[in-house]
């Protein structure tokens, strides 16, 4: 039968006429439209399964928009920084200042849209075209040196820039009153090197400085016989104010100016450069005297917002501007003059007695030049803090292209002025150690307002390019982060003490923080254990490696804060990072210790920072036995080359004008292995105080530490060992050692923070901790204050073999640090 038949059988037997004569079954009676219900059942059906499948799609798309978002949504966790937590009404005291670190001179008041202001200067009659205006810290300009000799963070700052022919001295007061962080004044003056009765000829030096508005507010100039003796403007931070510029007291001195519109913060000097026109100085001088273009205002602007005052005179040269709130109603005299001198000078005696009560580097057996080596190092790290605002450019896997992060203020403090003018998370950690010791609050209020970036991942965007000042200084590549990339979470360095500090003092306050940082803390803590782990058990591994690179000799691990420092060949999953495992071991203690505070549970940390901190399970991960150290472990082979590649030609074909790259060539077959490069990676264990004080592997360490042909020198520890088969060598064919040799001070400092753990540690090796310890401190100290003398600058890292300073200058970021060994304060 065929299944038509059987159908049309079985429809036939089920739908019987019930009036039909052959039917032999009784009469019964049959629902009513009984094939109208069953069509509507049918329809009912189809409509539910379309309904299912629209809701589950709705519900999918909603899912992965809500992935998409998640990068740039905050976590639903209260703030510790209050909307006004910056504003002149809460803090008045920190609301001015010099938070525009990447200007030689430049202040403004921590808020969104701060007017600035800020220094240029030239050296005119020097016959070069286009003149080189200084105004941004570029390395470029070959200044001989420049930074704060003295700064507080809160009053005052004093700064000596050493230009070829001539000294800048730049200073600034603020003073407290009214409702808008109260007046400030800032001093120029300007000294030849060589004594005006042995000058060839006169030194002629035009300053200008300017105050320009970002998107809000106003401004106009008073003018007084074509020059500008003032500013009155408005904007909403400020209310209504005033800058005078009183005349200078130099004969024969010159007054120009700009006044225009500009849209562009970041574009400052172009835009004056642009209106810059040559004038004779007089009928004697024959070389070009450039001078500000005047008043250049477009129709459709709405007025100024960019306002330049130029004064050229002969050295010396000395130049006033006094900022005044128009919210200021006691001022009893000006900030000017002998009330300025005197109220510097009073700072300054202040600054001293608190450094030398907190530092003590006297009774420590420094002589004053080496005190003031010290000053000028913590002063650089205080005045290189900057205040930032704007929103970071991320990305997850679920976004095809960049989002903006939301807007956030960061206050912050940066590594360097020239080269690194913004905020970075690892470097932040080491910072406040330093900051913490100097003012609490002001650390307090760096952190905090780090940890409020947490997104509702968990992560924070490792480097912050906040703002158009900032992000002008980044090349594009660098711009965008990636929300799988970590960075070594060093704020539970400072937050241990400043933590310890809070529970111990149980106020009202410091518990209402507790209680808003835990949260935050946690879900940042859960974010490293869901994104960093391993593939097993207490097994940690920085994301972000490219296992598909040719160009590297061995992939970068930028992730880790030690960029081009060996790590296993050839990335895969199952590697494991022996510092990662270390800095959370540190992270889950301090985790613990805030959670026991607040009650909470706490007993998870503890179990974790236990597991992470045996030394039997460490070992059994993380001791190379061959290589007697700790090691990461992957899958890795030793011997690896950069070499040019071959170029094969057809027959007529020219060879390239350019050879290409080189690339890397593996000459032995990877396999898992330790990856036996000792240096900072492998001391984690010790650096972080992880081993155990009457462990023979901490012998071990520390001989390793002072043998000269692995990490000594003379002038402090250096990065890779020298029998590393990676020391020294360049990463790409372009790509110089970076933390293969050269002598960092962050992990000196660690180094000799744990040297000092252990020779006050019951254990069979305190004597010699404590002797590698003085030594090590000594070397150390000794080069940076050396290296400061001869070259005006502190360093990013140190040369291995001669104690030269390398890379970018001045570094006081954590470099800094050395303020602290020299106080013996870790």
């Amino acid at each position: 039968m065929t299944a038509d038949k059987f159908a049309r059988k079985r429809i036939i037997g089920k739908h019987k006429d019930p009036d039909s004569v052959d039917s032999h079954e009784p009469k019964r009676l049959l629902p009513k439209h009984k094939k109208d219900s069953s069509a509507y059942k049918g329809r009912f059906i189809t409509l539910s399964c379309v309904t299912v499948l629209a809701i589950l799609l709705v519900g999918y798309f909603l899912y992965q928009e809500r992935l998409k978002n998640a990068v740039n949504t905050p976590l639903n966790s209260p703030r510790i920084i209050e909307d006004d937590t910056s504003s002149s009404k809460v803090t008045p005291e920190r609301f001015w200042g010099s938070y525009r670190p990447h200007t030689y001179f430049g202040l403004k008041t921590r808020s969104k849209n701060s007017p600035v202001v800020g220094l240029m200067w030239l050296q005119q009659f020097t016959g070069r075209m286009p003149p080189p205006i200084r105004h941004w810290c570029n390395q470029d300009d070959k200044i001989q040196g420049y930074g704060w000799v003295a700064h507080d963070g809160v009053n005052f700052g004093v700064q000596e820039i050493n230009e070829d022919n001539f000294k800048l001295n730049t200073s600034f007061v603020k003073r407290m009153g009214g409702k808008h962080g109260g007046d400030w004044t800032a001093k120029v003056i300007v000294t030849p090197k060589v004594k005006l009765s042995k000058l060839a000829s006169p030194t002629y030096v035009s300053l200008m400085f300017y105050m320009a508005l970002d998107g809000q507010g106003k401004v106009d100039t008073e003018m007084v016989k074509n020059r500008v003796s003032g500013i009155n403007g408005y904007s909403e931070e400020l209310g209504n104010f005033k800058i005078s510029f009183p005349k200078v007291s130099t004969k024969g001195a010159k007054y120009n100016h700009l006044v225009t519109h500009t849209t562009k913060l970041d574009k400052l000097k172009d835009v004056m450069m642009e209106t810059i026109k040559i004038e004779a100085w007089d009928k004697a001088r024959t070389m070009p005297y450039f001078i500000l273009g005047g008043r250049s205002v477009p129709r459709d602007s709405g007025g100024p917002n960019y306002i330049v005052h130029q004064v050229t005179a002969q050295l010396p040269l000395e130049m006033e501007v006094i900022f005044e709130s128009g919210s200021v109603e006691d001022r009893k005299e000006t900030l000017s003059g002998e009330s300025y001198d005197e109220t510097l000078s009073q700072h300054l005696v202040e600054f001293d007695n608190k450094f030398s009560d907190l530092f003590q580097h006297r009774q420590n057996g420094y002589n004053n030049s080496m005190v003031d080596f010290a000053k000028f190092a913590m002063s650089n790290m205080i005045g290189g803090i900057g205040y930032f605002y704007g929103s970071s450019l991320v990305q997850s896997k679920y976004n095809k292209e960049p989002v903006e992060y939301w807007k956030a203020p960061l206050y912050t403090a940066v590594p360097s002025r020239p080269f690194f003018p913004r905020g970075f998370l690892w470097d932040e950690g080491f910072h406040n150690l330093l900051i913490r010791e100097w003012d609490e609050s002001i650390s307090k209020d760096i952190l905090f307002h780090w940890i409020d970036l947490l997104n509702s991942e968990g992560w924070i965007p490792r480097e912050q390019i906040l703002g158009v000042e900032a992000r002008a200084r980044v090349p594009s590549e660098f711009v965008v982060q990636q929300n799988v990339n970590a960075n070594p979470p060093t704020f539970f360095l400072p937050l241990q003490k400043i933590i310890t500090n809070m529970i111990k003092s149980n106020t009202d306050s410091d518990r209402k923080i507790l209680k808003a940082l835990y949260p935050r803390l946690k879900a940042w803590f859960h974010w490293y254990n869901s994104t960093q782990v391993g593939t097993q058990r207490s097994v940690y591994r920085w994301r972000g490696r490219d296992p598909n690179t040719n160009k590297q000799l061995n992939p970068l691990t930028l992730t880790s804060g030690l960029d081009d420092f060996p790590r296993s060949s050839h990335p895969t999953d199952d590697e494991r990072h022996v510092d990662l495992r270390c800095w959370m071991a540190l992270a889950s203690g301090v985790m613990a210790d805030i959670a026991r505070a607040l009650n909470a549970d706490w007993e998870e940390y503890r179990a974790t920072n236990q597991m992470l901190t045996d030394n039997k399970l460490l070992d059994e991960l993380h001791w190379s036995k061959e290589g007697q150290q700790y090691s990461d472990y992957g899958y890795h082979a030793d011997k690896v080359k950069l070499e040019q590649p071959k170029i094969t030609l057809q027959p007529g074909q020219r060879p390239p004008q350019q050879q290409p790259d080189k690339i890397r060539v593996v000459i032995t077959d990877p396999k898992y292995q330790f990856v036996n490069s000792f240096g900072y990676v492998s001391l984690f264990p010790f650096l972080l105080k992880i081993v155990n004080p009457t462990s023979p592997k901490l012998f071990t360490i520390m001989n390793n530490i002072k043998n000269p042909n692995m990490l000594w020198t003379d002038y402090g520890l250096r990065s890779l060992s020298r029998n590393a088969r990676l020391y020294k060598r360049f990463n790409t064919q372009h790509d110089p050692p970076y933390w293969r040799g050269a002598i960092w001070i962050n992990m000196n400092y660690l180094a000799l923070s744990a040297l000092n753990h252990y020779s006050y540690t019951t254990g069979p090796y305190q004597n010699l901790a404590k002797s590698i310890y003085i030594d090590l401190r000594n070397n150390l100290v000794n080069n940076l204050y050396r290296q400061y003398i001869k070259s005006g600058y502190i360093w990013e890292n140190y040369d291995d073999k001669t104690g030269e300073g390398r890379g970018t200058h001045p570094f006081t970021g954590w470099s800094s640090l050395v303020v602290l060994i020299m106080a013996e304060k870790y």
